[in-house]
């Protein structure tokens, strides 16, 4: 025991904690262990000798008047025989013997001291981290620990779990990563830090390192999508309107961008320029395919659709769906990709079904796109509802002046007049060709032969006579496949 107290220093420098709070742990280990061995119902108190650094154990009663509980109290007369100044209401501390302690108290000492101090342990560590996540920093893999690695953080350690680590990197024990903190947590068993090198932020702090403009803040990372292993799209801005943000990230010759992506085991990074407005944000964030348009569907809900050439649907999908689903996480919008022919044919269906077409059709007839959106934002979402207004309440719209009204007639009739046209040029077909339409109603000559004959002979008599006999006979409209 005499020892006792130089070890509590030392465990206490190596854990880093407070050597008080392992002091109380072993009060407390000592006062339980005393209980367990002596099996009595008496107060018990625990010191350090601060000379010999010695733990000693004493019983404690109360004075008082009359004794009620021979083991927790003691009478006046009795206690001054130990101090001859106490009064009522003191205290008698008698000592005990700890050399009498057996294993299983020791055993139970022990464990109690190391919960105690595992408890501090993860104390300190989430009072040091908790206002570290999201920071860079350089670990080594200490131990593997079925698909999860432990590293260590120098004073302490940290778990690297599978679904947190890129599918293009294998890992060693040993070996010297970077990672940043995703989580402290001082309630969880064993090491209470989790690192990460799939995580977005992981991007962000390897910018900030590579690149001083966006470390001093001249350009702003705005927003990061990552799928770890596969690609990285970032969203970066400039405050200077002298400095070319992308031009900034990616670096003479790449150099910049290559280092970034050499420490990630080759994954790859589109760096695109961030723009405020949702239309000018889907074209860059698409990047490479090339968008033929865009139409805001529903901007409260963030929906909208981006019609691009049947040649570049495939490159705007990309690899499984990647990069417009990473677009969509850039964004923070649902993007909803269709080629040319796609939506002609939804046009032609919702025509057919007599659905209303979305007013975003009547940009193929002239409508300017500020208009559509002008028409969006005021819930007037379909050609049908917008061909039932007046000019005089088009015009009461935000957005909309009198040159927007014209515009929207005109697309208007554009649109209706190609629906219909089908249809009219049916009906001139019908009225031009009447046998064609009617099958049933056919030519005399063509129905027996004799009366064909007699008009045969008839038409060479009256032939003979001469023109001013000839009444003018009415002339027959022509096929329409010949006009």
């Amino acid at each position: 025991m005499d020892n006792i107290y130089q070890s509590i220093e030392i465990l206490s420098k190596e854990k880093g904690i407070d050597p008080q709070i392992v002091l109380d742990a072993v009060r407390d280990a000592m006062l339980l262990a005393a209980r367990k061995h002596f099996r009595t119902t008496e107060n018990y108190e625990a010191d350090f000798d601060p000379k010999t650094g010695a733990v000693r154990l004493y019983s404690v009663r109360a004075v008082v008047e009359t004794v009620a509980d021979p083991v927790t109290e003691i009478s006046l007369p009795d206690a001054r025989r130990f101090d001859s100044a106490i009064e009522v209401g003191g205290v008698v501390r008698a000592a005990r013997p700890t050399d009498a302690l057996g294993r299983i108290s020791a055993q139970t000492a022990k464990q109690v001291i190391f919960q105690k101090v595992r408890e501090a342990e993860r104390e300190t560590i989430f009072k040091e981290y908790a206002d570290r996540v999201g920071e860079l920093v350089n670990t080594t893999i200490k131990r593997v620990e079925g698909l999860d690695l432990v590293v260590d953080l120098g004073k302490t350690e940290a778990r690297l779990p599978k679904r947190e680590q890129s599918r293009l990197e294998s890992y060693s024990v040993g070996d010297r990563i970077r990672c940043v903190i995703k989580i402290v947590d001082k309630s969880t068993k064993g090491p209470g830090v989790v690192v990460s090198r799939a995580d977005g932020d992981l991007v962000r702090r390897l910018f900030e390192q590579e690149v001083p403009e966006i470390y001093d803040g001249t350009v702003v990372i705005k927003a990061c999508a990552r799928e770890a292993g596969e690609r990285t799209k970032i969203a970066v801005s400039s405050r200077d309107r002298d400095v070319d943000s992308v031009g900034a990230c990616v670096g003479m010759k790449g150099m910049r961008v290559q280092s970034i992506i050499r420490e990630l085991r080759g994954e790859k990074i589109d760096i695109i320029e961030f723009s405020d407005e949702p239309i000018g944000f889907v074209t860059h964030a698409l990047s490479p395919a090339k968008i033929s348009r865009v139409s805001i569907l529903d901007a409260a809900e963030r929906h909208m659709e981006v019609i691009v050439d049947d040649s570049q649907l495939s490159l705007a999908i990309g690899k499984k769906g990647q990069n417009v689903r990473l677009a969509a996480k850039l964004m923070d919008w649902r993007i909803d990709i269709k080629s040319e022919e796609e939506k002609r044919q939804e046009m032609q269906n919702a025509t057919t079904l007599n659905i209303g077409a979305p007013v975003s059709a009547l940009m193929e007839y002239g409508l300017a796109e500020a208009t559509v959106d002008a028409l969006v934002r005021a819930d007037v979402g379909s050609v049908e509802k917008l061909g039932s207004m007046t000019p005089e309440q088009l015009e009461a719209l935000e957005g909309i002046d009198a040159e927007a009204v014209n515009q929207i007639m005109s697309a208007i009739n554009g649109f209706y007049g190609q629906e219909y046209s089908g249809e009219y040029a049916e009906a001139a077909l019908s009225e031009a060709n009447p046998a064609e339409a009617n099958p049933s109603e056919t030519n005399p000559a063509e129905s027996s032969p004799e009366v064909a004959e007699n008009a045969a002979s008839a038409t060479m008599s009256e032939s003979e006579a001469g023109p001013e006999t000839v009444p003018a006979a009415p002339q027959e409209p022509a096929p329409a496949s010949e006009v």
